[in-house]
């Protein structure tokens, strides 16, 4: 009699698609390896404040929250992914008065905008709009799955999606532009994914400008906003003392790169381990360097959109595409930014800048990718039958 196969430990607990656990995996390791260098002024700025946090406090903490991430992904990809469509609108419902508490009353100010809340006794920063962002992708692919037949009915469907992207997004402008561009550029595409007509699409782009200039004009970034497109597109103006030492970064690093740990620019660059992190890693391991990383993140996209090809409901679907494409292109900005090609904007690079929540709750989202991956519980009906027949559940997909 033959053995039985019995799976491994990673094959018990570690399911979906494994590409995609490498992918998360190596930006963790990276993300460790160069946040190390580039905090290096951080630490000394804080001893001479008389602040804890040395180098190796600060990589240690932010090691934490990396493992903290990965843990709260490895949750998110063992649930079912049909029950985030209810428990993305509990944490839409959530969202809007933790957004509206933190601008108005309690938020945390830094570089003059409240977009933080601090968490009591571990004095943890958190940002509302994160979780906002991932609850409204979930909730507009719920809506648009939900409706896949009526989505030439303005009432039922474009008005709901209007309102919720219009208020989650108008809140988040309010201190954080960038970030509810990027989040509604990213509800166009998926609107788009899930087959709504390009006519109601040009309506809520055109509501989407009359709002969001509203929101900016009333809230504390618009002048921000303002200098930072000036600078971008008048090529008379000084470059910004940021965007310049990210050039030299860039310029010094050459092909192969200083080495781990030679970065020269860390000690002039501002937030060289958050908003100009890849500037450092190309000065660090050079034009090859750089471009790994930028293939590890279309490596990420094309193993979401595998999951959406694999996927026979809808829901499944726009929800691994929605956030495989929210934490790409907030990439590709941040990259772009860092090169020149776009005005400066203040957004982290996913999976590898120095962060409190936002590792976080990016891990979810990868998670709950992971579990789409999986293979959906869902039922299919048997091919050539007609649609009262009996149904069949449907198998894993492979991954290859």
């Amino acid at each position: 009699m033959e053995p039985t196969f019995r799976p491994n430990w990673l094959q018990r607990n570690l399911k979906g698609d494994p590409i995609l656990w490498a992918i998360v995996l190596i930006f963790s390791v990276i993300s460790i390896a160069v946040v190390y260098s580039a905090t290096g002024t951080l630490a000394y700025r804080n001893e001479l404040r008389g602040r804890p946090g040395s180098a190796e406090m600060i990589v240690l903490k932010h090691s934490g929250l990396i493992f903290m991430g990965l843990a709260l992904m490895w949750l998110a990809h063992r649930v079912d992914y049909r029950h985030y469509s209810r428990l993305s609108l509990y944490a839409l419902l959530i969202s809007v008065p933790l957004l509206l508490f933190t601008f108005f009353v309690g938020g945390t100010t830094l570089n003059d905008a409240s977009r933080w809340l601090t968490i009591p006794v571990i004095h943890l920063t958190f940002q509302p709009s994160d979780l906002a962002k991932l609850a409204l992708i979930s909730h507009l692919a719920s809506m648009l799955s939900r409706r896949q037949q009526h989505l030439h009915d303005f009432k039922s469907t474009l008005l709901p999606v209007m309102l919720w992207v219009g208020v989650i997004c108008g809140l988040i402008i309010l201190s954080n532009a960038s970030t509810a561009l990027l989040l509604f550029a990213t509800c166009m595409l998926l609107m788009f994914i899930g087959r709504v007509p390009l006519k109601q699409m040009a309506v809520m782009v055109a509501i989407g400008v009359v709002l969001g200039g509203a929101g900016l004009a009333a809230g504390q970034r618009l002048g921000t906003v303002m200098s930072r497109v000036s600078s971008f597109s008048d090529p008379t103006k000084k470059t910004p003392f940021q965007l310049e030492h990210s050039y030299i970064a860039i310029a010094t690093g050459g092909v192969a790169g200083k080495g781990p740990g030679k970065s020269t620019e860390r000690n002039i660059l501002p937030h060289p381990y958050s908003d100009f992190i890849f500037a450092i890693i190309i000065e660090e391991y050079g034009l090859l360097g750089g471009a790994v990383v930028l293939l590890l993140y279309l490596a990420l996209l094309y193993r979401g959109l595998k999951t959406v090809m694999n996927s026979y409901g809808a829901f499944g679907g726009l929800l691994s595409a929605g956030l495989s494409f929210s934490l790409v292109l907030q990439a590709l900005v941040n990259m772009g930014v860092a090169v020149g090609l776009g005005p400066i904007t203040g957004l982290p690079l996913p999976l590898l800048s120095m962060g409190g929540t936002s590792l976080i709750f990016t891990g979810i989202s990868i998670g709950i990718i992971l579990a789409v991956s999986r293979g959906e519980p869902e039922i299919r009906p048997v091919v050539g039958s007609d649609p009262d027949a009996p149904r069949i559940p449907r198998q894993n997909p492979s991954y290859t």
